[in-house]
């Protein structure tokens, strides 16, 4: 009986190392920013479409603002707009279920952020903070979705969207994370299927959705799969095995990495990607 609940767990370890492995493959080559666009400031001093109000207010995008304005669920100063293609000037008052809408262009920003650097909106500690790195993005205010530690590197987004960082940040909404992770030794497979199978650390029980060894000839450099949020928990998950991490690179969060994007450099996301975010079509 032994024998066989041993091999049941390293058949199911297997099955998740390769799908981590074919996932891992795909990451780069779905997500090359080769020649991609990058948004345009709206002049708010001039009237613009209505369905591009809405979508640059961060509500949706202009396709299905379209199907919000025939639905009669937008508002012009009070009046219920049905017409598609109407303008709109900045004196007007835009509502959507109610609630009025900002003028602020949404702005969505990636960061490839660089070790050492703080991930808040201001610190009088901190020699450098991510808005640091990206305050010549755009007028708009924006501010980091989640945290990196000081010495984690990799992908963060920033952006002044409420409700999309709500939706990312939340533990309820598991936003796929993936982290390159540099131990002090080899990780045994032992303790990988241990993290596969679920840690209990001092608040939760953390179970890892993938692990794999980024080279199969340098086992001290591991992928690692997670969708939960909390603060330092893949350092903490390593750390309860007795490993230290040497450096730790996020390559992945929510459909977005960092493909083409040199350490410390930021970019704006593509319509597509943005759509891609609200529609939450991605793991």
């Amino acid at each position: 009986m032994e024998r066989d609940k041993s091999k049941g767990k390293k058949q199911r370890f297997s099955e998740k190392k390769a799908s981590f492995n074919k996932k891992k493959a795909s990451f780069d080559k779905k997500n090359s920013t080769k020649g991609i666009p990058v948004q345009k400031d709206t002049n708010w001093d001039e009237p613009l479409r209505l369905n591009k109000y809405l979508s640059n207010s961060g509500v949706c995008s202009r396709r299905e603002a379209d199907d919000l304005i025939k639905a009669g669920e937008v508002t012009v100063n009070g009046e219920v707009v049905k017409e598609l293609g109407i303008k709109v000037s900045p004196k007007d008052e835009i509502k959507y279920k109610g609630k009025k809408l900002s003028r602020e262009q949404k702005v969505y920003i990636l960061l490839n952020k660089p070790k050492d650097v703080v991930t808040t909106v201001k610190d009088k500690h901190a020699d450098v903070t991510v808005l640091d790195l990206v305050k010549d993005a755009c007028q708009e205010r924006v501010y980091p979705v989640g945290r990196l530690d000081k010495n984690t590197t990799g992908v963060l987004l920033l952006t002044n969207d409420g409700e999309l960082t709500k939706q990312l940040t939340h533990p309820s909404y598991k936003k796929k994370k993936i982290y390159h992770v540099h131990l002090d030794k080899d990780l045994t497979k032992a303790d990988m299927v241990k993290i596969i199978e679920g840690v209990q650390l001092e608040d939760d029980f953390i179970q890892a959705d993938a692990i794999s060894y980024v080279d199969e000839k340098d086992k001290s450099q591991v992928g690692i799969e997670i969708h939960t949020g909390q603060n330092r928990i893949v350092r903490r998950i390593f750390e309860s095995f007795g490993y230290k991490i040497r450096k730790l690179d996020r390559v992945y969060f929510a459909g977005l990495t960092k493909k083409n994007l040199p350490r410390g450099k930021w970019r704006l996301l593509t319509p597509q990607e943005i759509s891609i975010l609200k529609r939450k079509s991605f793991n």
